[in-house]
This record gives C-alpha cells, structure tokens and sequence, in this order.
C-alpha cells in the first residue's frame, strides 16, 4: 500500500505490537497533568481547556522543547521526560478541539465523505486509531530519544508547529494529519502513482517553455556590500532597449522607477499594491517591480534580479526561483552575495545556459569598532545611521536622538510613502543642512542609496513574528556593509569618484557588540538549494484527482508532502498558505480563485484583516459588490479621531491605524487581480494616504524616556537569548536544515509508510467491521 501520508511519519514495522508494549509499559506521571497513554485518549485528569491553569505554561513548554533537540544530552531525563509529556497532554487536548470544530459526521456528511467516513461510528474508530498513532510518536521521542524529521516525522512536525506557530500552528499541523490518516486507503494504486507523478518537481525549469526555447547568458554578479555589482547591472540595464528591475522591496522597485525616469526612460512601476503604466508607446521601454510580479510574458533584452541570495529564503525564496527560470531576456543578470555561485552555475547547467560570473571586491574596507556608543547619543557622529527593527522604535529613537544632541533626524522606512522616503534620504545625504543622523529598519540593507559614515546597531536581536532572535550572520552582513557607502545615485550622476574612508560598525549598547563582531568574522557557507512553491498550473491539476469537496488545505499538504524535488531545490513554507486555505475554505470559490487568495498579503496574527479576508473571498465567490464602502469590515472611523493623550489608548490607536492600512493594501492588491469585482481603486489609494499620514503624526509625537528604552533592549536580549535559538534547536541534532530528505528516493520513503496502520483496516462500509475488529485487537 503507498501511503498518502508524504513525509508525515516514519513507522515501526507493526503498530499493533507496539501499542501492546506501550500499554505493558506506562510511566508513572512527573507531573500534577501528565496522563496514562491509552487507546481512548487519557485526558481526563486535564483542565477543560487542555492545559494547566498558568498563564505562563505553555510559553514555559514551548522554550523547553525549543531547547530539547540540541541540548537533550546535557539536560536531566527527567526533565525531557516531564516536557514531552507536557506536551503529549496538550497535542491530545488539542486534538480534541480540531475534532470539535470539523464537526460531527451528521452536521458536515458531505466533507466527511470526501475522507471516507461513512457514520459516526467509524469517525470515532479513525480518530482512536489516530490517538494510538499519537501515542507512539510520543513514546519514541520520550523513551528512544527520537526526535528528528527522519526518526520520528510526527512528533518532529507537531514540535515544530508548535514552537514556530504557537497553538494554532499546532492545531492545523493536528488537522492536516488526521485528515492525511484518513486518506491512507482512499485511492487505489494507480492514483497514488498518477499523484506521485503530477507531485513530481523536480525539473521546475519546464514549467516555462517559451523561456526554454531561448538561449540566455546569465551574468552573475557577486561580492560584498558596496563593491558596485548592482551598480553595473544596472548599467548594462540602462544600455538595452528594453529590460526589467526585480527587487526584493517596493521601495528599491520605486528607487530604479525614480532612477530611469529622471533620465527620460520609459519606466513601468509594478508592484503587490501599484502599478504605474507611461503614456509612452516607444520601443524602449522597462519594467521596475519587486521580485513576486516580474513579467514573465514579456520578451526583453536584459532582466537584473537583485539580491539572488534570497532564492534560498524559506518564505519568498520561490519567487526568486521563478524569476531566475522564467524571465525571457537574452541576458539575465543577477546581484547577490558570493555563496550563491555554486547554485547559480548549477541551475544554469541544467537548463543549459552560459554562465558568467563577476567577481567584486568591497571599494572601501570594513572594520568593527572595539566600542560601543553606550547606550548615549551624545557619542553619535554626523553620518551615522541608526537600524532599529519597528516603526515605533523608528520615530522613539528619532526623538531621543534629537533630544540629546539638538540636531535633525532623518527617518527611512519600507512603508513610508515612496516620496517621503526620498525626500528622508535626500536630506539626509545632503552635508550642507541640519540633518546629521538617519534611523533606518533593516531595509536599506537591500541596496538603498545612503551616504552612511557609521551603522549602528539599536539591538543584534529582531522580532519574527513569533519570538526574538538573533540576527542571522548574512543579516549583519548586509546591513552592516552599508557603512562607508562608495557614492549614492546622485554622486555617480555627477560624475564623483572620490573614495570616503573606511565603514565603520558598532552598537548602540555594550552587550551586542560581540555578536556583531563575531559575525563579520564569519563566513556562511555555500547556500545549497534554492526554494520552490508549487504554481497554480500545478495545484489546479492536483486538485482535479481528489473529490469535489476535499478541502485544498489538504490537497496542498499532500502536495506537500510527497512533492519529489531534486537535491538542489526545497519546498518553501507552507504554513501561511495553508492558513488561509482554512480561512476561506467554506466560501464557493474555484482552485483558481484559491490560488489567488492563497498569496494575498495579510497578517494573520490580526483578527480584523481575516475578517476582511472573508468578506473579500465572500465577494469573490458571491460575486456581490466590491465598492469599498460596501464592506463593513473596513475601520474608517479610526479616521475621524483624534490621537488619545493616555499612552494605553495610543498603542491600540496604532494598531487600528497599521490594521486599516494593511486591510487597504489587501484590497489593492486584489483589485489587480479582479479588476471587475473590486472597483474602488482610486479611493482605496485616497484611504491609504490618508492613513499614512495619521500613521505618521502619530508616530511623530511619540514621547523618548532613556531608562525605559535601556529596559526595554535588556528584555529583547534576554528574550533573544531565551527563544531565539537557531533553528537547529528546533529540528533536533543534526537536522539544521532538511528542507528536502533523500529527495530522489523519496517514493521508496513514502512507501515505507505503510506499515503505520494495520492491513485490515478499511474507510468504506463494506470494510468498516474488519476494520473495527483489527482496532480491538489493537
């Protein structure tokens, strides 16, 4: 039997006898709510919630198992013992839940059928057998120490979602492997292998075949920050008759827009949220457009696709991947950094294309300053730039900074309006006013035109959406290597050469200055994959071979799963697609429409944009009106208020204001890709400048205490150092980074699956009492 299971789990040979031995084998619990394994459950000694009453145990487990899978050895048994029993308790507690919110068999027939579940009796059997499943992942983490992506798949999964994710990563990975359980027999061998072909990704270069039909001469162009290899892509992009821009950031998208209009250039700006088409018809014409909406229909003379290192990034990599395979132009070049030429040479030997690799070193040296500015801005010199990691911190750090030493600030940002920013940097650039310091995110580390002296690091810690961590070695590069800019857009337009003195680093407090250090002492490694997502051509045919009604977060989990990639590729996140194949799944939209939304810009972290989220599929699917004011999930109001004086009441003014801003964003975004259902462009764009600029005087009074940001750096690191392990923690010893196990043999891997379930065990009715009686004598 092949297992739909993918990569799911790894089984012992015969799971009845080890459900026997678990059972002749209990532990004897190490804590108030640890509970016997048993076939029916074992939560009965739980809260009704699943998990103690303590407002910070679950966040206590989740740092616990962050740290088991490098540290177990040096960790007491116990103490691993009484995690993972934790943890066993709220995976069956949560199960439940997941349980309850799919429905009973009776409420949702129809979607049950769709896995094969005939009657409410069978259900309960499934989701038993499952709970046993469970049960033994848990049993070789705790008592065979197995706990990696190849050992003990499950338990490495559920872990992983748990700690990336918190409880609702958990409850989704729970969801998607019951419902995988459930399909184990469902289809016959020759769909298996009919699923196993089409899940076949291991030559991604043929899904363009009018770019294969091309012969191409790749120019790759690597080296250090400041070494000018971006500046001479664009110069062969300057010279040629037509070409494209890809960037990893509106901003740099809108920086070449500006760079080739003010030379009388013909220039599309495209983007997520924008798009500006000249009037021009001429032959020479460009398109400047972040990496995700690069043309790939449009035949040009040279395409640059800046920072190339990101095609092995775990969320967006993909889109490098596209544009790299898919871009028709007779010379494709491409900017980044030097560990990403053995992947490049690779790729372009397999499709057969000329390679021609530009080495550049760094115009002016680097160097680590042995201090710190410790913690006073009266230590900052004209030319430095601050990096913080958040618009408050942004506008908080402007204020102080201008405080103690009574000069401008200037402010630079990814979402500021594209004139604002250039307006920041040019008076920052400018030496002959009053505008000494810039604070900046960590965006100008993509390439941004800044005449910086000094970069000082606000923290070595950022915030992931889930936890502090430490920057990443490249991340400190990048930014880092700013310092000591060779000359701005504006000084290679005059013509100026002149060389300024060496870049410097440093930090604005003590205790990040050796992680800093340390990181430009080292050198990461060749990056060895590059990150693919399935297309919609893919999915759309996938879906065909499953029952109208199977849910398509399943379908892309299974895609997933068995998806066969070759050695010098990896599957890129899942996580969020499937996330919002959740949210929208009970709306009647086609594969294709869920494609789209599969890709829309949100933060799922806010309530208030899936709500929106919903309301758009539900227009979508209804085809109802799209007007802006149509909808009731927009929060104009926030509009017409005045900023609240408590400071309480101004965080939640923020968050409103920044969640209108990104629902408005959603609703551009959508409104390129259904121009006919929502209409209201123009006053969506009128919405987001308004917004903007409250977003902006708000931030502008924000107030700047000294000890209260000294506290607050000191928490970040200790929360850095607490959660922000490498990822390495979390996979186990050895796993850093199994992106793609064996991923040529992965269909003998899969097929070893079988042996999971017991032979007899059967979804339909004519097999549900053999079925029955094989769970019994389990």
């Amino acid at each position: 039997m092949k297992s739909l299971l993918g990569a799911a789990w790894k089984p012992p040979k015969r799971v009845v006898h080890v459900v026997q031995r678990w059972r002749t084998a209990r532990h004897k619990p190490s804590s108030k709510y640890s509970h016997q394994h048993t076939r029916g459950g074992g939560l009965s000694k739980l809260p009704p919630d699943g998990f103690p009453k303590n407002p910070h145990a679950e966040r206590s487990l989740r740092s616990g198992l962050q740290t088991e899978g490098s540290s177990a050895s040096r960790r007491p048994a116990f103490v691993t013992r009484r995690n993972y029993q934790l943890f066993s308790n709220l995976v069956e507690s949560r199960f439940a839940k997941v349980l309850e919110s799919m429905g009973a068999w009776s409420e949702k027939q129809e979607e049950w059928r769709s896995f094969g579940i005939t009657s409410q009796t069978l259900l309960d059997r499934e989701s038993g057998l499952f709970k046993m499943v469970l049960n033994k992942a848990f049993e070789l983490a705790t008592d065979g120490s197995k706990t990696s992506r190849q050992d003990n798949p499950l338990f490495w999964n559920l872990r992983n979602a748990f700690i990336r994710s918190d409880a609702a990563g958990l409850a989704r990975e729970l969801k998607i492997g019951f419902q995988t359980y459930l399909m184990r027999n469902r289809f016959p061998k020759t769909i298996n292998e009919l699923h196993q072909a089409l899940a076949d990704m291991r030559f991604p270069y043929e899904w363009y075949p009018a770019t294969r039909m091309m012969q191409r001469t790749v120019h790759l162009h690597v080296g250090p920050t400041n070494s000018g290899k971006t500046y001479n892509a664009l110069l062969a992009l300057e010279n040629s008759r037509t070409g494209i821009y890809a960037g990893p950031l509106r901003l740099l998208a809108h920086e070449t827009y500006s760079r080739f209009t003010a030379k009388d250039k013909p220039c599309a700006l495209i983007t997520g949220e924008e798009m500006r088409i000249p009037s021009d018809k001429s032959d020479t014409w460009f398109h400047s457009c972040t990496v995700e909406m690069a043309p790939l229909n449009a035949r040009v003379d040279v395409a640059v696709i800046d920072e190339i290192q990101m095609i092995a990034d775990d969320d967006r990599g993909w889109a490098w991947t596209q544009a790299f395979l898919g871009v028709q132009a007779k010379e494709v070049h491409l900017c980044g950094e030097e560990r990403v030429v053995p992947l490049i040479q690779d790729l372009c030997a397999r499709i057969g294309e000329k390679c021609v690799v530009h080495h550049y070193k760094r115009l002016n040296p680097l160097e680590v300053m042995d201090k710190s500015m410790k913690g006073k801005f009266t230590n900052l010199q004209k030319g430095d730039a601050i990096i913080a990691f958040s618009k408050v911190a942004i506008h908080q750090l402007k204020v102080g900074i201008e405080k103690a030493t009574g000069r401008r600030c200037a402010i630079v940002y990814g979402s500021l309006p594209p004139e604002t920013r250039a307006s920041q940097a040019a008076l920052f650039n400018d030496p002959n006013n009053e505008y000494d310091f810039l604070v900046a995110s960590d965006a100008i580390g993509m390439g941004l035109n800044l005449e910086v002296k000094r970069v000082i690091f606000e923290s070595s810690f950022k915030f992931d959406g889930v936890s502090f961590r430490h920057l990443t070695t490249p991340e400190i590069k990048q930014i880092g290597g700013r310092a000591g800019r060779y000359r701005t857009a504006a000084q290679a337009i005059k013509g100026d050469t002149t060389k300024p003195p060496p870049g410097l680093v440093s930090t604005l407090d003590d205790e990040d200055l050796e992680n800093v250090g340390k990181a430009f002492k080292l050198q990461p490694g060749p990056i060895p994959t590059a990150g693919l997502f399935p297309p919609a051509s893919v999915i759309e045919r996938f879906h065909s071979y499953f029952p109208a009604k199977t849910p398509i977060s399943f379908v892309l989990a299974r895609l997933r799963e068995i998806g066969r990639l070759s050695p010098r590729f990896h599957m890129c996140n899942f996580n969020e697609a499937l996330a919002i194949a959740e949210i929208i799944r009970d709306y009647d939209l086609s594969i294709t429409d869920r494609c789209v939304f599969i890709k829309v810009p949100i933060n799922l972290r806010d309530p208030k944009q899936v709500r929106a989220l919903q309301s758009f599929a539900n227009c979508v699917a209804e085809l109802g009106s799209g007007r802006l004011l149509d909808f009731d999930t927009f929060d104009l109001n926030v509009l017409d208020e005045v900023r609240p004086s408590m400071a309480a009441e101004q965080a939640k003014y923020l968050q409103r204001l920044e969640s209108l801003h990104q629902t408005i964003t959603m609703y551009l975004w959508l409104s390129y890709r259904y121009q006919g259902v929502f209409q209201s462009q123009n006053l969506a764009f009128k919405v987001k400048t308004l917004v903007e600029e409250k977003i902006a005087n708000h931030l502008e009074k924000l107030s700047f205490t000294e000890d209260w940001q000294r506290l607050k750096r000191q928490r970040v690191r200790k929360m850095g150092k607490k959660l922000g392990k490498k990822e390495a923690t979390l996979l186990g010893p050895g796993e850093e980074d199994i992106m793609n196990p064996d991923a040529e043999g992965l269909a003998d891997w899969v097929g070893e699956q079988k042996d999971l379930y017991p032979e007899t065990v059967a979804v339909t009715p004519e097999g549900e009492k053999e079925g029955v009686e094989a769970g019994a004598q389990a």
